[in-house]
């Protein structure tokens, strides 16, 4: 206990921890709070403390998993709000690998993982999407919308804030009827039905995840226009063919930076030369960086959020000219906490449905991910591209015109699914 003591003993000044040891020896970290209750763990086992210690970002994600970290007073994403409320971004390195040789390690193994040729991408891909169907209707909203929602009001339902970030992304597109939009990653479909919905355009979507597609099919079939919005089980490296516009929401951070280069070149060859081509992704405000052994482990194999200079370099050498940034801030954290609130109000189903390993697990995922957004270095790039200046307006009044409209016209859902 003594190695994760002194750990603690620097970290926490803001809010109170108390960490009980397995031998029942109690210690105190920080300073009360007024109006703040003390967070209050308990390690089972003799060994939980160095295992946490040795690596606090795998450690305290298996302790917990595993019960070896319980939590007695609060709940986890008390206790990892409050641990990365004292390790913001803006303290640079609070949270990093201390030492050149450890730091060097952990950039090779992650620039290893992200290396994503076509099977290794498909069966990532599979391992996180195709979890069943129902573990996602029991905690995203109902168009199944499992990226960032944009919240113009932090009271906004998560149907509300999902429908308006698809208002806020289809406005930066400056579409007409007939153009021929490709959406890669396309997820489950509710971003392609609504851009046809809306625009009258024909819309392929792929993505490599067998379930997400099937799920895809069906939900166009059902709305009668399976011959306007087409979903392909396929990767973006074999579309072929030329686009008015290309989207891809929540699909950068699965390339992996190796594949950039190809990425952005494909990019180039599949938009018209008029065409405008739009990222929606998980970004870092900071330098390069890597991913979390943890979150490559269990989440997202492969996987990699890029910060802005990486993205903005490759798109330069390949001629897409960088037209628009956005830099969305503390979306990702309101949503990631109704994700949060949702995946425990369905513990037993989710329970039943695999088991208390996996439910805590994504517990765990869900809070370290709010923890990033809310006090990391983490924050959602919006980027609009284009070959040729004189493919959009000259000013972006456009798009605040646009999107009011598209807000007008969408009617809130109700959030029904999980009771079915």
């Amino acid at each position: 206990m003594w190695l994760l003591d002194k750990m603690l003993c620097k970290l926490i000044k803001t809010g109170e921890l108390i960490v009980v040891d397995h031998d029942g020896k109690e210690y105190r970290y920080g300073n009360p709070s007024p109006g703040r209750p003390p967070v209050k763990a308990r390690l089972t086992d003799k060994g939980a403390a160095f295992h946490i210690a040795k690596d606090p970002r795998v450690g305290a994600g298996e302790a917990y998993m595993d019960g070896r970290l319980i939590v007695e007073q609060g709940d986890i994403r008390d206790l990892v709000l409050l641990i990365r409320e004292n390790a913001p971004w803006e303290k640079q390195g609070a949270l990093s690998p201390k030492g050149p040789i450890r730091k060097g390690i952990a950039h090779l193994v992650g620039k290893l993982d992200q290396i994503n040729w076509k099977s290794r991408s498909r069966r990532n891909a599979e391992y996180t999407y195709n979890l069943t169907r129902r573990l996602y209707e029991l905690f995203l909203d109902e168009d199944r919308q499992y990226t960032c929602a944009y919240y113009t009001d932090t009271s906004n339902s998560l149907e509300r804030a999902q429908l308006d970030k698809k208002a806020h992304i289809a406005a930066k597109l400056n579409l007409k009827p007939g153009m021929k939009v490709l959406d890669i990653g396309c997820g489950w479909g509710g971003w392609a039905l609504y851009l046809h919905r809306h625009y009258d355009v024909d819309v392929l979507g792929v993505a490599l995840a067998p379930d997400q597609i099937a799920f895809c099919k069906e939900r166009a079939e059902a709305e009668g226009v399976a011959d306007r919005v087409k979903f392909e089980l396929m990767d973006y490296r074999d579309v072929t063919g030329q686009f008015d516009r290309i989207t891809s929401v929540g699909l950068i951070e699965h390339l992996g930076t190796p594949h950039y280069p190809g990425f952005f070149a494909h990019m180039h060859r599949l938009l018209k030369p008029d065409g405008v081509m739009f990222s929606h992704c998980c970004g870092r405000m900071g330098p390069p960086g890597t991913t979390d052994k943890w979150t490559r482990k269990y989440i997202f194999p492969g996987g990699y959020i890029p910060a802005l200079s990486e993205l903005v370099a490759e798109a330069e050498k390949h001629r897409l000219a960088v037209m628009d940034v956005e830099a969305l801030r503390f979306h990702y954290s309101h949503t990631l906490e109704e994700w949060y609130r949702r995946t425990n109000a369905a513990r037993d189903e989710i329970v039943a449905l695999y088991d208390e390993r996996f439910f805590r697990m994504w517990q765990f995922y869900l809070v370290g991910a709010e923890a990033a957004f809310r006090y990391g270095a983490m924050v959602n790039w919006q980027i609009q591209y284009v070959r040729r200046r004189d493919a959009i307006p000259m000013t972006r009044d456009y798009m605040f015109e646009e999107e009011r409209r598209l807000r007008a016209l969408d009617e809130e859902p109700q959030w029904h699914l999980a009771a079915e």
